[in-house]
């Protein structure tokens, strides 16, 4: 499924959102809980419960984190100008 580049923006947050959401949610409740018979339940309320919260945070931030970023990175001499 391919969508149109006005969707970017929305596609982006939306994969980086699952991507750390879903990997820091289960290390913290890895980490805080153990890995027993509960564990994926656990997991799921914490993921569902960031998921929302970290997708309108990337939405929001992505833009200007990324301005930063250029203004904090040194151009290589040979790309100056």
């Amino acid at each position: 499924m391919l969508f149109p580049a006005k969707y970017a923006r929305y596609v982006f947050s939306f994969l980086m959102s699952i991507y750390m959401v879903t990997l820091m949610t289960f290390v913290i409740t890895l980490v805080n809980t153990g890995l027993d018979a509960g564990f994926l339940s656990r997991w799921w309320r914490a993921f569902y419960i960031a998921w929302p919260i970290a997708f309108v945070l990337i939405l929001i931030g992505a833009p200007r984190l990324q301005q930063l970023a250029g203004k904090l990175i040194r151009k290589a001499p040979d790309q100056a100008g």
